[in-house]
């Protein structure tokens, strides 16, 4: 079916204000389709060229009960003409398919902006179920909001009158009216949703036109009601040129992993199990085959580590993902990786814990397990990404590290980095570095019987990195494996000066990383009364807030650590300059405790473990604390 852009005449368009950049949330029921709105209405965005930044944010459960507040699913977007760090503080628009969604998103709108309800959801059942006594709608309570109940439901069926379908069905198509109105509401184009439907439902012909129906009938409904007096439009945003695409942090860490397999002349081998929310980077790694990609779904989580760690010792680049239950599983494979000195990379997409914890809200309560959560002393290189776009960076990086130190390197992102997109600038393939791998190729000792024989703990004198030899190499026979080696030969060695030896010299290579770390950047100054000191997916907030009060006149400068193990050589030298220090974290105090151990001196932290990110007023206030103190 043949599909028109609405087109208005002159006298029927509504000349849209243009504004500098909006949030919008789409909340409502599990299975009302809120994550598919939202990232429609998100290529939609990245369409019209503006910055943005995403939340999806959806309960654990596979369907929620219907009409609860905990089962409440939402999905966040701030896009803007200028660049956009977070998914938005106060929300300028709020779609609340249901009284749960109005409860649980109603006080995040801010004053004087705009509440689309679909008023057929108003029952009093529902009601009920949200914890409502009167209707909202009806008790002036929205009285500070701009409140549109819209029969979302009765006009979907009314346009589905003529179609095929059972009601149920036509009931789930009210989020592409939902999706049409607010595409008018700011000025968002259609093609990139209208491509989808026809990609999505090319094989159910009724489906698919119904759902182009009323994806139209919702973007008209919003020229011809006559019920908005305004329309909205963000100008293109100042972006530098090149091509450009949305990402999810799950898929830009595949395709950095893809890339680096390619600039290193390796196969990448990625084995996981199944959990939430690292299980898209398993469905996006399976797409790249074509690329020399091996993807497995493991049995379990021990299964997948230790088979990604023979991939690295037969010559690959090893990798597995999980989150934190995982990592618990993986811990003494993990280990053997380290004194195996194998190039091993753990992806962990941390989320709210302990145990089961909160499987689908992000948390960055896993530092101290990635440094620390081993028997003995095993170190191993620590990354983390600071945004979707990030990832791809970041999971190059760590191949380069893994590989070039021959170390286990863990990466640290989480559930709001792995689902969340923003625009990515696609790199030129020809200007990303090669990632140097050289394989042992000759003997470099003497045996007891005067024979040439290989070595496998013979270290580069830079790097500290043991030669990495597949199996198969003529006249390279060796041992390696979880009992502690001799130094240099790799026999099986219980003397006590060769292990402390041993796990000096580990310890020490993960200390030379640092010797390819970057000098650290400084949003600021490089002195004054306040630094905040950030990693991971805290930067937009951190950043945010420094440059507000910044603007204020106030000397506050903010650092992100992408590097965690080791630390940045610069690092100390950057903070004696500062009289304060905040460490802002989704945790209950993991780096600020590394900080303070590595300094000795007294940082300040900011913990929220709420399984929602900052937000950067929050950042703000408790710096202005700190400079009133």
């Amino acid at each position: 079916m043949e599909f028109d852009l609405p087109v208005l005449s002159d006298d029927e368009a509504t000349e849209p204000e243009a504004i500098p950049d909006a949030t919008v949330l789409f909340a409502g029921d599990s299975g009302d389709g809120m994550q598919l709105t939202g990232n429609q209405f998100t290529r939609a965005t990245a369409h019209a060229r503006n910055d943005l930044a995403t939340l999806p944010d959806y309960p654990a459960e596979i369907r929620a009960p219907a009409g609860t507040t905990f089962g409440v699913s939402a999905f966040q977007i701030q896009f803007g003409a200028g660049e956009v760090r977070t998914p938005g503080e106060e929300v300028d628009m709020l779609v609340a398919m249901n009284p749960a969604a109005l409860k649980v998103h109603g006080d995040r709108v801010t004053p004087g902006g705009t509440i689309l309800t679909d008023e057929n959801a108003f029952t009093d059942r529902n009601l009920n179920k949200a914890g409502y006594d009167e209707n909202p709608l009806d008790d002036g309570s929205l009285s500070e909001y701009q409140v549109f109940p819209i029969e979302l439901t009765r006009l979907t069926r009314t346009a589905l009158e003529e179609y095929p379908l059972k009601q149920d069905q036509k009931d789930r198509a009210r989020n592409m009216f939902a999706l049409g109105l607010a595409s008018w509401l700011y000025s968002r184009p259609l093609a990139p949703a209208i491509e989808w439907i026809r990609k999505k439902f090319e094989e159910k012909p009724d489906i698919l036109e119904a759902n182009l129906h009323v994806l139209k009938k919702g973007y008209h409904f919003g020229e011809t009601a006559d019920l908005f007096t305004t329309r909205y439009e963000v100008r293109e945003a100042d972006l530098p040129d090149g091509t450009y695409r949305t990402i999810t942090g799950a898929e830009a860490l595949s395709m950095g992993l893809v890339a680096a397999g390619e600039k290193s002349g390796l196969d990448v081998y990625y084995s996981s199990y199944p959990i939430t929310p690292a299980s898209d980077i398993l469905h996006e790694m399976s797409n790249h085959k074509q690329f020399g990609v091996r993807t497995v779904q493991a049995e379990d989580e021990i299964a997948a580590v230790t088979s990604a760690l023979g991939a690295s010792f037969g010559g690959h680049i090893g990798v597995t993902a999980t989150s934190g239950p995982g990592v618990a599983l993986k811990t003494e494979a993990i280990g053997l990786g380290v004194i195996t000195e194998l190039p091993l990379i753990v992806i962990n997409m941390q989320r709210g814990g302990p145990s089961t914890g909160l499987p689908t809200k992000p948390e960055q309560s896993d530092l101290l397990q990635a440094l620390y959560g081993r028997n003995g002393d095993a170190p191993a290189a620590v990354l983390a990404p600071h945004s979707p776009s990030d990832c791809f960076e970041v999971a190059f990086e760590a191949a380069r590290i893994a590989t070039k130190y021959m170390t286990p390197v863990f990466i640290l992102a989480d559930g709001y980095l792995g689902q969340g997109s923003e625009p990515w600038r696609v790199p030129d393939p020809s200007d990303l570095p090669e990632i140097d791998v050289t394989f042992a190729g000759e003997t470099n000792g003497i045996d007891g019987e005067g024979r040439d024989t290989f070595n496998p703990y013979v270290r580069d004198e830079e790097t500290l990195a043991r030669g990495w030899a597949t199996p198969g190499t003529p006249n390279l026979e060796h041992q390696i494996g979880g009992l502690e080696k001799e130094h240099e030969t790799g026999h099986v060695s219980y003397d006590p000066e060769n292990h402390q030896k041993m796990t000096e010299i580990r310890a020490e290579k993960i200390q030379r990383i640092t010797q390819d770390i970057p000098e650290t950047t400084i949003n600021g100054a490089r002195a004054g009364d306040v630094l905040v000191i950030g990693w991971g997916s805290t930067k937009g907030a951190i950043d945010t807030a420094a440059n507000r009060l910044q603007a204020e006149g106030e000397a506050v400068s903010s650092v992100h650590l992408r590097y965690l193990s080791p630390l940045p050589a610069d690092l100390g030298e950057i903070v004696a300059g500062f009289d304060q220090v905040l460490v802002p974290e989704l945790n209950n105090g993991q780096l600020v405790r590394v900080l303070r151990d590595r300094f000795a001196r007294p940082f300040q932290g900011l913990n929220k473990i709420q399984g929602q990110p900052f937000e950067a007023r929050e950042i703000v206030e408790k710096v202005r604390t700190l400079l009133r103190a």
